[in-house]
């Protein structure tokens, strides 16, 4: 049996959507497989590179730091997958990281940084004029990643 950590980590980046679970849970599924690493990526997007803030519900008209809260956005994000999927190893000992920036640079930069074996990520699975529209970021790291990168779609329900 191979060392853990001794293959290069599975990168995950998450928005905390649907299809950001979807997503981390395949990511843990290959990485325990291969016992490989799990390495969960949260991108802050920073437009313009203007310091931006959020304001926290429940808590009047308090603002915070972008960062602080999308910090414990991913903290809390990854302990209810690690509750909800307590039977994954990967997924109970991924490592977390949080970037700002424009998120495909940032996505790169992160795979990059950590010697990625491959990017997984959801994707929302828009056709036609939105996505020429609105482009898409998995996509484009698709396009500009030079590693593999499995892209996870959400399982249609059939309508009733």
């Amino acid at each position: 049996m191979k060392e853990k950590g001794k293959n290069k980590p599975i990168l995950v980046p998450v928005d905390f959507s649907p299809h950001s679970e979807i997503a981390l849970m395949n990511a843990a599924e290959l990485a325990t497989k291969l016992e490989s690493d799990l390495v969960i990526l949260h991108v802050v997007h920073d437009l313009n590179e203007a310091p931006g803030y959020y304001s926290v519900k429940g808590r009047g008209k308090q603002l915070r730091r972008m960062e602080d809260v999308a910090a414990e956005m991913l903290e809390e994000f990854v302990h209810k997958m690690q509750k909800k999927h307590d039977a994954l190893p990967a997924l109970k000992d991924a490592t977390t990281m949080l970037v700002v920036g424009l998120p495909v640079n940032r996505i790169m930069e992160s795979a990059n940084k950590i010697h990625a074996r491959m990017i997984v990520m959801g994707s929302q699975g828009r056709t036609g004029l939105a996505r020429a529209m609105l482009g898409s970021k998995a996509e484009q790291v698709v396009r500009l990643a030079s590693v593999p990168v499995m892209i996870v779609k959400d399982e249609k329900k059939p309508e009733s």
